[in-house]
């Protein structure tokens, strides 16, 4: 996509978070990058094109002296980040709220945690007009907006209704469910009308396509043209593609191959002292399954008792959200569990689930990652689950295993993996032993294959794909609108 992207009109990114939180020091402001895919996806692009990216900063204050439009980064100002002011109250309804207490658990199946509060979507839908209007202020003719995610489903639609003619892609990061599921919620038109102001949007798998079309024709009487992937809902058309968001996979293979690392992994396998190391890495979220998991373990143990002493589980929980209750609820689950499942079946020297809840920087992950010989990746729902990418991208010698829910939408593009029921403790108990005792071949062949499709798919291969077809239509678009 190159430079010549600004000879068409310059991207404008609106997401809920930021690519950059300022703190203040002795000499002035310091800018810290964000950590995430999309920041390392779309970052680059803003320096090499220019540019604006429209964001809620949480550490922007009315006396900022650094102002609401900031050139980034400020050691090579390249494009603007327009930062979007929320009081407490509104990231209390807006994003506690609606998004995270009605969206999410909806979109992730649990409808028992969904609390629809109509002052909840009222300041939702007041905080994506502040997204809109500051995105409508930083475009010009010929840019082209795009929008991510759940937090800001209405700002298409209402980018449109402000007069905004130019072309917006939308990606939803997050599962689709199913309509039956998402009819529940009582806002379930305006979301899904919101997002249909787009011209483009993107889901990480087909299911999820089909879903969202399957509500749009239910809720709009929207036609589906399979061909060529295009919904039409009156006289607009919208293209609906799937696209799994891929990772940095040469920065994990370089780091899984640093001297550092590999001496790194070498400690930790000699500190859990067991032939057979398994680990999970998971946010600290009711979504990712980790009591499940721990129960999963247990019921191994049970089952096959062989193992005591020669196989270990490495838990890494990063804790998430911990100002809300019901999060802190789950960790106080997953130390109980922890503590009860080790207490039945620690020897001297030896305890099958060593438990770390903290963050770790990537070079130390990338050390767990080739340490381990398998990937335990269990949540309960997941709209992608990038662990799966990373770990297969750490596995330099093609020398792990990796057992993936049917419930993350990587089972719908990894095909190499142990297939497992997250809710079935007897089917993760046996997917673990089929792992711990497949030939060596078989898991270097699949290992290989895991590899190469983390490889081929990666970061830059979800911007191109999913970016940048539809920024070279808009080019040519233009193109031909001029020569008329």
């Amino acid at each position: 996509m190159g430079k010549s992207h600004s000879e068409s009109g310059r991207l404008i990114v609106v997401s809920n978070r930021g690519p950059y939180r300022f703190k203040a020091h002795a000499r002035g402001v310091r800018a810290e990058s964000t950590v995430g895919g999309l920041v390392s996806a779309l970052d680059p692009l803003l320096r090499s094109t220019g540019g604006t990216w429209v964001a809620w900063d949480d550490t922007f204050h009315e006396k900022d002296l650094l102002g609401p439009r900031v050139r980034v980064p400020l050691d090579h100002p390249s494009y603007f980040f327009s930062r979007v002011h929320l009081t407490k109250e509104e990231i209390e309804l807006y994003y506690h709220g609606f998004s995270n207490r009605a969206l999410w658990p909806l979109c992730h199946y649990f409808l028992g945690r969904c609390d629809f509060e109509p002052r909840e979507y009222e300041c939702y839908r007041e905080v994506n007009a502040r997204f809109a209007k500051a995105a409508r202020a930083e475009t010009r003719a010929g840019d082209t907006l795009f929008i991510q995610d759940y937090h800001l489903a209405l700002v298409p639609s209402l980018l449109r209704r402000m007069g905004t003619t130019g072309r917006i892609a939308l990606f939803w990061h997050i599962p689709f469910p199913a309509w039956d599921t998402f009819r529940v919620l009582p806002w379930r038109s305006e979301i899904v009308e919101g997002m249909l102001g787009a011209d483009l949007i993107g889901f990480h798998v087909r299911s999820y396509v089909h879903h969202f079309v399957t509500s749009a024709e239910m809720l709009f009487g929207a036609k589906w043209n399979e061909a060529t992937e295009t919904l039409e809902v009156g006289e607009h058309r919208v293209r609906v593609k799937a696209c799994p968001l891929g990772i940095e996979f040469d920065e994990f293979d370089r780091l899984a191959r640093h001297p550092d690392t590999v001496a790194k992994a070498q400690q930790i396998r000699e500190a859990i002292g067991t032939p057979i190391v398994a680990l999970g890495v998971d946010r600290m979220d009711y979504s990712k399954g980790i009591p499940e998991r721990l129960h999963g373990i247990e019921r191994f143990m049970e089952r096959y008792p062989q193992y005591r002493r020669r196989f270990s589980f490495i838990q890494i929980a990063v804790p998430s959200r911990t100002e809300v209750p019901e999060y802190r609820k789950i960790g106080r689950a997953v130390d109980e569990t922890v503590g009860r499942v080790n207490g039945r079946f620690a020897e001297a020297g030896w305890a099958p689930i060593t438990y770390l809840c903290r963050s770790l920087p990537r070079r130390q992950l990338a050390a767990y990652y080739l340490a381990a010989d398998i990937a335990l990746i269990t949540p309960l729902r997941d709209g992608l689950n990038l662990i799966a990418k990373e770990y297969a991208a750490c596995k330099t010698q093609e020398d792990g295993s990796m057992i993936l829910s049917d419930f993350a939408g990587a089972a719908e593009e990894m095909e190499d993996v142990f297939l497992v029921n997250p809710y079935n403790m007897d089917d993760v108990a046996e997917k673990i032993h089929r792992a711990a005792e497949i030939p060596t071949e078989e898991r270097r062949m699949r290992m290989r294959r895991l590899r190469h499709l983390a490889a081929t798919r990666d970061l830059t291969w979800w911007r191109e794909e999913f970016l940048g077809e539809f920024l070279r239509e808009g080019r040519s678009k233009r193109g031909n609108e001029d020569e008329r």
